[in-house]
């Protein structure tokens, strides 16, 4: 698996995270069930913190240009950005 593959997993399991992350929300505040958002939380700061690490690594090796690198960006702020970002910028690379 190469690294463009890589972080196509990597995007994808970050906007699961995501979805994730909301159910969890309102475990915490309607149920007051603290420990299922913490853990997906962790897992989620850590998938956004890889998406970003992939991106940094294409956008320094000049594989994706500045434009790209910002849209891929702000796309992981975005919800289901990843989603959408995968399949427009990532999938057709590979």
């Amino acid at each position: 698996m190469n690294r463009l593959q890589q972080f196509q997993k990597i995007a994808i399991a970050e906007g699961f995270s995501w979805i994730a992350l909301l159910i969890t929300m309102v475990l915490k505040y309607q149920f007051e069930l603290i420990w299922p958002n913490k853990i997906v939380g962790w897992i989620h700061g850590i998938l956004f913190i890889a998406y970003c690490l992939y991106l940094a690594q294409f956008f320094f090796t000049k594989q994706f240009s500045f434009g790209k690198s910002l849209i891929l960006f702000i796309a992981s702020f975005i919800p289901f950005g990843t989603f959408w970002a995968e399949k427009k910028y990532l999938r057709m690379q590979a």
